[in-house]
């Protein structure tokens, strides 16, 4: 993302009361303590712009374990978005594409995740601990072992997100939807007696008020928006993010274009307003007072039958 499309999402979160996440590139920390802070601090498999301050900072801290519409798979960052304030952030060369791993070569099992649950909680004991997973066949096996290993929230990923480091057979052809995900890991959790010990999340090119609800029917207590903020604030899907040439300025470094960005922090505040109308008149029509009385009914739900 440009630096004005990353600052107007998180002064707009900050307005709602929600969270801003960084993402795996880091944060300027000029940012910190200002309106324009991300609440939410990533920690991704290249550790980009990770430092004790980074992490001091934070509100919550989320360790990507994958991102849904690219599971199993890492990032490039090509070097032509490599300029001297990316550079800055992530401590690196400009110029110089840079590489994520597909894992996290300090986590190979439970125990080493654990572990790094520990370290994070070490360094900033008053910042929750997220841990992002990707829906997948077997993601309630892992849900429940995040939950033994202490994470306050476990985040469910759904395949429909969107990127611009990603292969199109990722995008097209992996992963799950963030339903049948959400789904099995809110059973497992409640099978294995862990489900009061862990909050559940979930995101996947969720954009309505009806996306919420489901979501909150299927046991998430948290949802995350990533390509509808981008498209409030201007984005027009000229499907360009990975060649630096975004036409409004949105996802892309080069400074003429970012000078385009026509977004605003009100336009996403006006569009999660709406969403949490819509959600509203959705729980009036079901019954619901509270969206807590929501959370993992999934017996609400009916199965369309002409599909």
């Amino acid at each position: 993302l440009s630096p004005e499309m990353h600052e107007n999402n998180a002064i707009a979160m900050n307005r709602l009361g929600a969270h801003a996440n960084t993402g795996e590139g880091g944060e300027p920390p000029e940012r910190f303590d200002t309106e324009k802070e991300c609440k939410t601090k990533q920690v991704a498999s290249g550790r980009f712009g990770v430092t004790s301050q980074y992490l001091s900072s934070a509100d919550e801290l989320q360790i990507k374990m994958a991102q849904g519409s690219k599971p199993g798979e890492g990032g490039h960052l090509p070097g032509k978005k490599v300029n001297e304030m990316i550079a800055h952030v992530r401590y690196a060369t400009p110029g110089v594409g840079l590489i994520s791993p597909p894992p996290l070569h300090d986590i190979y099992s439970i125990e080493d995740l654990k572990q790094l649950i520990h370290d994070l909680k070490a360094s900033n004991p008053e910042a929750d601990v997220n841990v992002k997973l990707v829906a997948e066949d077997g993601i309630g096996t892992v849900a429940a072992g995040v939950a033994k290993a202490n994470a306050d929230k476990v985040h469910i990923s759904g395949h429909d997100g969107g990127t611009g480091a990603s292969p199109k057979t990722s995008i097209k052809s992996a992963g799950l939807p963030w339903e049948l995900g959400l789904a099995e890991a809110n059973q497992m959790l409640r099978a294995t007696g862990l489900r009061s010990r862990i909050r559940v999340t979930t995101d996947g090119g969720m954009k309505t008020g009806r996306d919420v609800a489901v979501a909150t029917l299927l046991g998430a207590e948290g949802y995350a928006f990533g390509t509808a903020s981008m498209v409030t604030s201007g984005c027009v899907m000229a499907r360009q993010c990975h060649e630096n040439t975004c036409p409004v300025g949105v996802a892309t470094q080069n400074e003429k274009l970012r000078d385009r960005f026509p977004g605003e922090p009100q336009h996403v505040i006006n569009y999660m307003t709406f969403v949490a109308r819509e959600l509203r008149e959705i729980m009036a029509e079901l019954g619901f007072r509270s969206v807590d009385e929501m959370v993992g009914r999934p017996g609400v739900l009916q199965q369309r039958t002409d599909v």
